[in-house]
């Protein structure tokens, strides 16, 4: 689409009572139309590549929030399926205060969706914000207004605010869980990246989403008086490779200390890994086999690098988010969500095929 006329359909769509905006690309103008669908048993896939949707196992997605530039064809195929695709959002929370700034935001928000012909959007927003402060009700203030804006536009909007994996002030991000559950679709509980503030214990290497953790989390929203059909559990398809300061009984990984928001040790001092490389570096470089540990149901795996540097790798693989799965289904939440299904290999490599059909097998609920 040209500059020019994507800039006229979003100064035509300004007035967000304005509903229909822009050619559809799709061959079927009806494919569209946002999706309606009824309400529980989510599959949420975040997408961050540009081609790995195509293979995607369709039967196990109800919704693709696109953290990446928007993709047409994707939005033709995912409708046809009946599949929903929404927008992804940040807001700068040092600009809460600013009403004029949270007005145009939501304004421009709503006119791209329905621009796109989004379905809804999915809200990402992480930044910390201190307990009792007038920004946690800014914040609530701000994606209710989103909320309105966009049920006011179009049908079916679907709306989601992401959560760190608990409500416990996690990351200095004190938000209002409750409040935001009332103005939103569902929450999605980002159960990784569990280790951002390591607050007991050594500096040591741990899993990214163990499970114990996990369940004791979602306890503690639902004692908040959220139900449970507001709440999606978000669960990684990646994990980290953590250098060790020292490897004591090719179990213990003893970490650098990397502060992150008040905390002396984190995760900050590994790095994030795909899926997709870890089952290469398991292949090519492990020591041995992954093992399974027992108390946070998660499985690591011990390499060296090629100066002989010793590495520790925590993962999850289909056996422990399988789990997870298991326990969003018997807690009845109204769903999954996975960071993120562009991480594993879906080349035509046997191996890589065989992985990823496991990882999407493994899905249900």
């Amino acid at each position: 689409m040209a500059a020019w006329f994507f800039a006229f359909v979003l100064l035509l769509c300004g007035d967000i009572s304005f509903v229909v905006c822009g050619k559809c690309p799709c061959e079927d103008p009806s494919l569209c139309d946002t999706i309606s669908r009824p309400p529980g048993n989510e599959f949420l896939m975040f997408s961050t590549k540009s081609n790995d949707w195509r293979k995607y196992d369709w039967g196990k997605v109800t919704t693709i929030a696109l953290f990446r530039p928007w993709d047409d064809e994707l939005m033709c195929e995912a409708h046809k399926r009946g599949v929903r695709v929404v927008l992804a959002a940040n807001f700068p929370t040092e600009k809460l205060s600013s009403k004029e700034t949270r007005t145009k935001w939501v304004k421009n928000l709503t006119s791209e969706a329905l621009a796109r012909h989004a379905d809804g959007v999915n809200i990402d927003i992480e930044s910390p914000i201190p307990k009792r402060s007038r920004e946690v009700t800014l914040l609530t203030k701000l994606v209710n207004e989103t909320a309105t804006a966009f049920r006011a536009s179009f049908k079916n909007a679907q709306i989601s605010f992401d959560v760190a994996w608990s409500p416990n002030c996690v990351d200095g991000r004190c938000y209002d869980a409750e409040a935001l559950s009332q103005v939103v679709d569902f929450l999605v509980v980002m159960a990784y990246d569990e280790q951002s503030q390591i607050k007991t214990g050594d500096c040591v290497a741990k899993a990214n989403s163990p499970l114990k953790q996990t369940k004791a989390a979602m306890e503690d929203y639902l004692s908040l008086g959220i139900r449970r059909e507001k709440l999606v559990l978000g669960l990684p398809w990646y994990g980290y490779d953590y250098p060790c300061l020292e490897l004591v009984d090719n179990r213990i990984c003893k970490i650098k200390h990397v502060p992150f928001r008040g905390v002396n040790c984190s995760d900050a001092a590994g790095r994030q890994i795909e899926y997709a490389e870890i089952m290469d570096l398991s292949i090519s470089r492990a020591s041995s086999g992954p093992q399974k540990d027992e108390d946070s149901e998660s499985y690591f795996f011990n390499y060296e690098d090629s100066v002989g540097g010793k590495h520790q790798v925590w993962f999850d693989n289909p056996d422990s988010l399988k789990m997870k799965y298991d326990f969003a289904a018997k807690e009845n939440l109204t769903g999954i969500a996975i960071w993120n299904a562009d991480l594993l290999d879906y080349s035509d490599i046997p191996r890589a095929m065989l992985e990823t059909k496991k990882m999407w097998d493994a899905l249900h609920h």
